[in-house]
C-alpha cells in the first residue's frame, strides 16, 4: 500500500487535492487507519491519480471525471474525444465574443460602422448591382461593389465605365458614414450564404468583417467614381415609358443586331424606341439590366439618342440602372 503523500508525488496531485477526491467519491483510499485517519492507496488507484491529474488539467469536469476513473480504455477514449470537441466549441464560441468585443470597441472610439438588416434586403440589393460590375481583368479597380453607407441607409454600387447600377436598402446604422469598395471574389463568395435571418457588417476603413468575424476582407484602395454625381449631372427625362418586363425582354430578344466591336471585343447593339426616341444600346447589358430589375413591369428614361437610358422598378427609387448609349 502506498501512502498519500507518496501517491500526490507520483501523481502531480496535492495532498489537499487526493482529499478533495476522496470526499467527492472520485478516489477512495483502499484503506484509512482508523485511528490516525490516514489514507493508503493500491497501485491500480496510483494510475487512476496520474488519469485524474490529466483530465483535471484539460478541464474535464468532476461528474465526468469520476465516471472516466471506472470506465475502460475505449470509453475513456470516448470521453476525451466528447469534451476536446465541448473544448473546440467553447474556443469557437469565445473568439466570437472577443470579436465582438472588440467591436463594440471599435464602434465606441468612432473607429467602425456597424450595419444591421435583413439578409433578405441585402441580397436583394447584391442582385440588383452584381450585373453591372466590371468583368475586364485589365481594369481590376471596376471587379467590385461600394458600400456607401449613410443616414440610415446602405447603398450598393456598380459599375464598368458602360452601365451603373445601384439599389439601397434601410439598415441599422452604428458609427459614421463610411464606403467601403470590396472586391468582387469576396461579395460572390459571401452571397450564397444570405439565406435568412439579419446580416451584421462592421465596416473600418481596414477591414469588413460579415456576422461576427465568419468572413473577413480587407477593402480596395481605390477612388470609386461618385455616383452621385454622376446621378445628379442627369437631365430630367423628356420620355418615360412603363412596359412589361418579359415582352420587352423577347422583342429585345429577337431585335437585329448591329454587330460592334469596343477595344478588341465584339458585341451586338440593338434600337431601343421609346414614343418618338431611339436609343442604340448594347443588347447584352440591356437584356441583363432587365433580368435585374426583375418581373412585372419596369419604367424606362430618355433625354435623347446620345443620353444615358435609365431602368427602374415602378414606384422603388431603391434599385435602377443606367445604361450608356453606343455610339451611332
Amino acid at each position: 500500500m502506498i501512502g498519500i503523500g507518496e501517491v500526490a508525488r507520483a501523481s502531480g496531485l496535492s495532498v489537499s487535492a487526493l482529499r478533495f477526491y476522496d470526499s467527492a467519491g472520485v478516489l477512495v483510499p483502499a484503506e484509512v487507519d482508523a485511528v490516525t485517519g490516514y489514507r493508503r492507496y493500491s497501485g491500480d488507484q496510483v494510475r487512476a491519480a496520474r488519469l485524474i491529474a490529466g483530465l483535471r488539467r484539460v478541464g474535464m469536469p468532476v461528474a465526468e471525471i469520476a465516471l472516466a476513473v471506472r470506465d475502460r480504455p475505449a470509453d475513456v477514449r470516448r470521453r476525451l474525444d466528447e469534451h476536446r470537441q465541448r473544448l473546440e466549441t467553447g474556443l469557437a464560441d469565445a473568439k466570437r465574443e472577443l470579436l465582438r468585443i472588440h467591436a463594440l470597441l471599435d464602434l465606441e472610439e468612432n473607429l467602425m460602422t456597424r450595419i444591421t438588416l435583413p439578409s433578405s434586403a441585402l441580397a436583394a440589393a447584391l442582385d440588383a448591382v452584381r450585373f453591372a460590375a466590371g468583368a475586364d481583368p485589365e481594369l481590376p479597380m471596376l471587379r467590385c461593389v461600394l458600400f456607401d453607407v449613410t443616414d440610415g441607409v446602405l447603398t450598393l454600387v456598380a459599375t464598368d465605365r458602360f452601365r451603373m447600377a445601384v439599389a439601397s436598402a434601410p439598415a441599422e446604422v452604428e458609427g459614421p458614414p463610411i464606403r467601403s469598395v470590396l472586391p468582387l471574389t469576396f461579395v460572390d463568395e459571401w452571397r450564397p450564404t444570405l439565406t435568412g435571418g439579419r446580416a451584421v457588417l462592421d465596416l473600418t476603413p481596414d477591414h469588413v468583417r460579415v456576422d461576427g468575424g465568419k468572413m473577413e476582407v480587407k477593402p480596395l484602395d481605390l477612388d470609386y467614381p461618385d455616383h452621385r454625381r454622376l446621378l445628379d449631372g442627369l437631365d430630367a427625362p423628356s420620355t418615360r415609358l412603363t412596359v412589361d418586363t418579359e415582352s420587352l425582354r423577347e422583342t429585345v430578344a429577337a431585335a437585329a443586331a448591329e454587330p460592334r466591336e469596343h477595344e478588341g471585343k465584339a458585341y451586338e447593339a440593338v434600337t431601343l424606341t421609346l414614343d418618338d426616341t431611339r436609343v442604340l444600346v448594347n443588347r447584352e447589358f440591356l437584356l441583363e439590366a432587365l433580368d435585374a430589375g426583375g418581373a412585372g413591369q419596369l419604367v424606362l428614361e430618355l433625354d435623347g439618342p446620345i443620353k444615358p437610358l435609365a431602368v427602374r422598378v415602378p414606384g422603388d427609387d431603391s434599385r435602377f440602372s443606367i445604361l450608356m448609349p453606343v455610339r451611332v
